[in-house]
């Protein structure tokens, strides 16, 4: 038998306490009706003897200590759903927002699901083409991956986030059975309609499943959001069997309103006043992407975060990293000179790449050729510090070629533009092109069948115009530009 309690013992920030509260559950949603009638929801997140906690979605503005009226639901936060939930637009609760009515409702689930036997994942295989060389090239988004994306303030991680809506698609099938759930944490108005226009614009839509947090909306809402979306992505891939790949920006703000969600329960704060638990809160999180042997589909993640002041050992990408699978890493000096999208790619990896590419995945020269564009772009960085010391008059004929290289890199691989969508051939093709402005001798890191193969130093001076002569006499071989 549910129970209306009347009147409330105190309001803080978010929170309400009630004393002389029994048969309660922790996570337990609960209807609270205020004195104008309006009603608004909760959820208890805290129980010590009779007294609880509950955390009201809506916010605590407005409400009496005497009037209000609480009823405990006797069940958790849930999310209705149906494959109809596709092509729609949700609330930061779940709740529709573009105009077209509930959802008809197939089941519901609760939105912290459940718990996954770990002998029941399978290991990541496979891959999700972006369309984006940088990413398919050197840290490729294997299926069932978390590969979060490292930003700071004012990035365009924004816009490559619509970018990689618009352009991921699996490699194999017609694509019927892949969507995307974006959900968006924290986000201005304008934000909010970019990314709704840009998705009906480029025609995506349909298959796009959408939740919108703004920042003027409760934080409480906020640190429902990526459950909510979670939830729909699990529901798609476990029960339709589509493989679905799920967008969270900015993972930022939502740990910024746990911090303060966390502050307003008194809780002792952690490293930079967040709480000692958001190593297992993020967890919750990312640890609910994968793949199950009960089930055709796949739950991959990218997750956005925002770097406040660029620093990577701030606690919410310093733990993320710990959680994830790599990251991506989006550079702001390659932003300051216009190239999109600005992934650095010497402090970006994917750690599941390896068993997700080559022969079978994407083409056997794949490892190879991503290998070596990594160590001679690396070489590129030392040549580069090399001249800021002694000028790039004074380096050898090797040095200032590969200067020439990470110049042709920049501009032609990294630099794609937010318009282009590159196939996983062409970003290889371009990839071996640009190692064949080196000699043979500085392939370090390809078997020299390939090189035989796909080596070809004639198609990349025409394809990149080379006219300039680098290259003199103290390299051995004809190497040479014409």
């Amino acid at each position: 038998m549910n129970l209306n309690y009347i009147g409330l013992d105190e309001i803080n920030g978010p929170l309400i306490f009630l004393d002389n509260v029994s048969n309660v559950g922790f996570e337990e949603m609960v209807e609270i009706k205020l004195s104008n009638g309006s009603t608004r929801y909760g959820r208890v997140v805290q129980i010590d003897g009779s007294k609880v906690a509950i955390q009201v979605f809506e916010g605590t503005h407005d409400m009496s200590l005497l009037n209000t009226k609480t009823k405990f639901t006797g069940h958790p936060v849930e999310m209705s759903l149906s494959k109809e939930i596709l092509g729609r637009t949700f609330n930061g609760s779940g709740r529709p927002i573009d105009g077209l009515g509930e959802v008809f409702i197939d089941e519901r689930r609760n939105i912290n699901g459940h718990p996954l036997n770990p002998v029941a994942r399978v290991y990541p295989r496979n891959y999700i083409q972006t369309g984006i060389s940088s990413i398919d090239a050197l840290t490729t988004l294997i299926r069932g991956q978390k590969l979060p994306i490292f930003s700071g303030s004012g990035m365009p991680h924004n816009e490559l986030a619509v970018q990689i809506v618009k352009q991921a698609k699996i490699a194999d099938g017609k694509g019927d059975n892949f969507c995307i759930v974006f959900a968006a944490m924290g986000v201005k108005n304008d934000v909010a309609d970019y990314f709704r226009q840009s998705f009906e614009e480029a025609g995506v839509m349909h298959k796009v499943v959408m939740f919108l947090n703004l920042s003027n909306e409760p934080i409480i809402e906020r640190t429902l959001t990526p459950r909510f979306a979670l939830t729909a992505a699990e529901y798609l891939a476990y029960k339709h069997n589509m493989h679905v790949l799920v967008i969270l920006t900015d993972i930022t703000a939502y740990c910024e309103a746990l911090r303060e969600f966390s502050s307003s329960k008194g809780e002792i704060p952690g490293r930079k006043g967040f709480p000692g638990y958001l190593y297992s809160d993020l967890a919750s999180l990312y640890e609910r992407a994968g793949i199950v042997s009960t089930a055709k589909g796949s739950v991959t993640q990218i997750p956005i975060l925002t770097m406040p002041n660029d620093d990577i050992t701030h606690p919410v990408p310093d733990l993320t990293g710990y959680i994830t699978e790599g990251q991506i890493v989006l550079s702001r000096e390659l932003n300051q000179v216009g190239i999109f999208p600005p992934v650095g790619v010497l402090p970006s990896l994917s750690r599941l790449m390896k068993d997700g590419i080559g022969d079978g995945y994407t083409r056997e020269d794949h490892s190879s050729i991503a290998n070596q564009l990594f160590a001679s772009y690396a070489t590129v960085q030392d040549a580069r510090s090399l001249a800021s010391v002694i000028g790039e008059d004074e380096l050898s004929p090797i040095d200032r070629l590969y200067i020439e290289f990470g110049k042709l890199f920049e501009k032609y691989f990294i630099n794609q533009g937010f318009e282009s969508n590159r196939s996983m051939i062409d970003t290889l093709e371009l990839g071996w092109d640009l190692v064949s402005t080196l000699p043979k001798e500085e392939l370090h890191r390809i078997d020299e069948k390939y090189i035989e193969k796909h080596y070809n130093h004639l198609r990349a001076v025409e394809r990149f115009h080379i006219v300039s002569k680098p290259i003199i006499s103290e390299l051995n071989g004809d190497f040479d530009y014409e």
